[in-house]
């Protein structure tokens, strides 16, 4: 599995094909496989920034939700995290945070980040600079935790 591209958009921008592609992908895994009824289009996609890694095919690979602060004090956040099951184990969601990085930092550069965790995965997010700001809580029937990152660069 190679992965051709990345690409960075918001909203405006994506082609109704690939935003039916990322929905779809996201559906699969949050709703279906880790079974979270949930309505996943929560209105906040329309102020996102959404980071894909496609295939040569245009196949959504891994994706991440990128949400601007809602004012200078707020964080930007991270969300929506996922690698598709047939590009697990690659690395490949190391490369995507990676590139979730790079992408705020130019996007809003001296602000905090903050995510929600899946709480097995605080380690790994935790290798990115991030440390929990929260008590592990239930969301989903899915242990969570709250995570921050103070700058978005660097």
């Amino acid at each position: 599995m190679t992965v051709v591209h990345w690409r960075c958009e918001a909203l405006p921008s994506m082609s109704a094909v690939a935003l039916y592609r990322v929905l779809k992908l996201r559906s699969e895994v949050f709703v279906v496989e880790q079974q979270c009824i949930y309505l996943d289009p929560d209105g906040r996609d329309e102020d996102a920034w959404h980071l894909q890694a496609l295939d040569s095919d245009g196949a959504v690979l891994a994706y991440a939700r990128l949400l601007p602060p809602q004012s200078a004090q707020d964080a930007a956040r991270i969300g929506r995290v996922i690698t598709a099951p047939s590009a697990r184990g690659t690395g490949l969601g190391r490369a995507l945070m990676q590139e979730a990085l790079v992408a705020c930092a130019r996007l809003w550069p001296d602000a905090p980040l903050e995510l929600g965790a899946q709480a097995h995965l605080r380690d790994f997010y935790g290798s990115f600079g991030f440390a929990a700001i929260s008590d592990v809580y239930d969301e989903d029937g899915i242990p969570h935790i709250d995570m921050r990152r103070d700058r978005a660069g660097g």
